[in-house]
């Protein structure tokens, strides 16, 4: 009797040991490792109070209003997501699962990802700003919001990141290249069409893309046209598409549109000396013009790896511009080569904008802002000199009213893709 208890005794600790955790009697296994803790003094304590030190990972974080947190710690991989993807047509069909096509792309993944980084940033602030946008602002209050937002988020730094070019405002008549001055008072009302075109770069791979906001519904057809006819841009560019093509699906939209103002009917025109533009790093306007209008004889064609801005301007005037009014958008000449310069303050103008600029364009409030003064006579002396380019307000009949929409897209060797494309426009 005595040796069967026995052996039933060991046969349940056997069990016990293989089964179930070691637990005290008296506590949970928590209890116990608290008590060995304490019974091995010091070094005890000291590996518990470590254990409490774990804090949680940072997760990304979220973008606040107005937007001052960068894109990098929202994309906390560095990886920035790709635009509106479409695949190539007709005779580019083949390049969508082409592995020669996808490997070409590969080579380029961190040009695309400083484009897309670019892209974000302008979706971003452009979201915000057409939230608070209202009548009342001062055109510079708008500016500021924009270029501050886009300085933040892009984590602005020299030549490898910051703004693509001046936030452009411009008003009812005026279709482009107006940004205010240095004490500028202009005010948006509740009546105005005010086109905003704003830039941002990473290691000078430029986003181009604009649009145009209204308060008074009755702009609303002139809006629709402008976003109509781009799209059609959009959707006719391609691989071997020659520009003029591009051109006539534009202007076939425009045809088709009038709009009703205050009694009166006019044609929603394509302005006819507005164009599109291809891309290249550090320079927004590159060596193709894209035409808005048809019978333009241009049978350039878009090539494989192509960067560019489709954008169209539309307008109830004559549909042609001028310039006019104050310049304050400029330039450095790409290639203008050496020209020897007799005012020393040019001198130092052009080694400012060289080191601040380079080839990107600025405004004035840009030079204000690093600091120059009493710079316009040296201004003036360098786009005189060919050094300089200076780009004045372009503008159609006084009375009338232009718009534009503007995307940025890349010919990928295996897609279109719409690099700018939000779910705005």
């Amino acid at each position: 009797m005595v040796v069967e208890v026995k052996d039933n005794i060991e046969d349940k600790l056997a069990k016990v040991t293989l089964e179930d955790p070691v637990v005290n009697e008296e506590g949970s296994d928590d209890d116990q490792a608290d008590a060995t803790n304490e019974a091995g003094g010091d070094e005890g304590a000291a590996k518990k109070k470590k254990k409490k030190k774990n804090k949680k990972k940072k997760g990304p974080k979220t973008q606040t209003e107005p937007p001052t947190v960068p894109v990098s710690k929202i994309f906390t991989t560095k990886i920035y997501p790709a635009g509106e993807c479409h695949d190539h047509r007709d005779d580019n069909l083949w390049r969508t699962t082409s592995e020669e096509m996808r490997a070409k792309e590969r080579e380029n993944e961190t040009d695309y990802n400083d484009l897309r980084r670019a892209a974000e940033v302008h979706r971003q602030v452009r979201q915000y700003v057409r939230k608070v946008l209202k009548p009342g602002m001062t055109l510079t209050e708008i500016a500021e919001i924009i270029e501050n937002g886009t300085r933040a988020l892009v984590e602005e730094n020299g030549m490898e990141a910051g703004i693509g070019f001046p936030t452009g405002l411009s008003l009812n008549h005026c279709a482009a290249h107006f940004t205010p001055n240095a004490g500028d008072k202009t005010v948006l009302n509740y009546d105005d069409v005010m086109k905003v075109d704003f830039g941002v770069h990473v290691n000078g791979r430029i986003v181009d893309s604009a649009f145009t906001h209204t308060f008074n519904p009755k702009y609303d057809k002139l809006l629709e046209a402008a976003k109509e006819a781009t799209y059609a841009g959009i959707n006719a560019a391609g691989i071997d598409v020659r520009l003029c093509d591009i051109g006539a699906a534009v202007n076939e939209v425009y045809d088709s549109y009038e709009i009703e103002l205050d009694g009166k009917t006019y044609d929603i025109k394509p302005i006819r000396n507005l164009n599109g533009h291809t891309i290249e790093p550090y320079r927004i306007h590159a060596g193709k013009s894209i035409p808005i209008v048809r019978d333009t004889g241009d049978e350039t064609k878009l090539e494989e790896g192509e960067q560019f801005a489709i954008e169209t301007f539309c307008s109830t005037g004559r549909g042609y511009v001028i310039e006019d009014g104050e310049c304050s958008h400029y330039a450095k000449t790409a290639d203008s080569g050496f020209v020897p310069l007799r005012l020393p303050k040019a001198k130092q103008l052009l080694k400012t904008i060289n080191q601040e600029f380079g080839t990107l364009p600025f405004c004035r409030r840009y030079l204000d802002r690093i600091g120059e003064t009493k710079y316009l006579m040296a201004l003036k002396n360098l786009t005189d000199a060919g050094l300089v380019t200076a780009y004045p307000p372009l503008c159609d009949t006084k009375g009338s009213y232009t718009a534009q929409l503007e995307h940025t897209v890349l010919l990928r060797p295996t897609c279109k893709e719409i690099v700018s494309k939000g779910d705005d426009y």
